[in-house]
């Protein structure tokens, strides 16, 4: 079981307050939604939980270590993965070549000299194509394929880091309907298999309320509401404030 304790976290931009004083815990099996209008401090969040961004005072602990401080890629290898709304894909190399690039990092063999890194964790990399649905274009290269194949080729480049947190920033971004609610129904099913801790923003309210376990309600960098969807659906505040009105 891991768990990532966030605490009072605070970041400002010129005198402008970005994120409040957040504070949350994320655990495995948790699919937890972070949801806010635009502008509310959800990307500025997930910045200064994977360390690209340094929070002015707070506190990111993953099973009692200290994130805060370290370096993007010393907080990947401590288990903390990401998607980004935009996918990040080399267009030019194979479905199953980007997900070896990732296992090759992972093991630090990316510049290995005497063996191809194409012949390297082919296996693994098609298993986990497997698990997102892409094991029958494996061979195609990213750059022919259409958005929501490339959003679950990302999804299988994230779990090849083996995340024991991950971080989905708009993971439905830019899909048709039909395909947000499959991608995020694989990602519950992904939850629930690997007991991964998944902290997402969305923006598409039936993906939220379809399957999040948990939502946090973030408004002008401060959280105003937390609980199960049926919560926050009836919430005042968030209807107000996020919802518009009568949910």
């Amino acid at each position: 079981m891991s768990e990532l304790v966030v605490r009072d976290l605070h970041r400002s931009f010129g005198g402008v307050q970005a994120v409040g004083g957040v504070s949350f815990t994320l655990r495995s099996g948790d699919l937890l939604a972070l949801i806010g209008p635009n502008g509310a401090g959800k990307s500025t969040c997930f910045n200064l939980l994977n360390g690209q961004l340094r929070p002015d005072s707070g506190s990111v602990r993953l099973d009692g270590t200290e994130l805060v401080g370290l370096p993007p890629r010393r907080i990947w290898a401590l288990g903390v993965g990401r998607t980004f709304q935009i996918t990040a894909t080399f267009a030019s190399m194979t479905v199953v070549e980007n997900v070896q690039m990732v296992l090759l990092s992972r093991a630090r063999r990316l510049f290995g000299l005497w063996r191809p890194a194409a012949a390297q964790f082919r296996e693994p990399a098609l298993t986990l194509l497997g698990q997102v649905g892409m094991a029958a274009q494996a061979d195609r290269p990213c750059g022919v394929l259409a958005y929501g194949d490339l959003k679950r080729v990302e999804l299988a480049m994230a779990l090849a880091s083996e995340p024991a947190v991950l971080l989905m920033d708009e993971p439905t971004a830019g899909m048709a309907p039909a395909e947000r609610l499959t991608l995020m129904a694989l990602t519950a099913g992904l939850v629930r298999e690997r007991n991964l801790a998944v902290l997402f923003t969305e923006h598409d309210m039936d993906v939220v309320f379809g399957h999040a376990t948990r939502v946090l309600v973030l408004d002008r960098g401060r959280l105003i509401a937390e609980g199960s969807p049926d919560e926050i659906r009836a919430d005042p505040r968030v209807q107000s404030v996020y919802l518009g009105g009568e949910a």
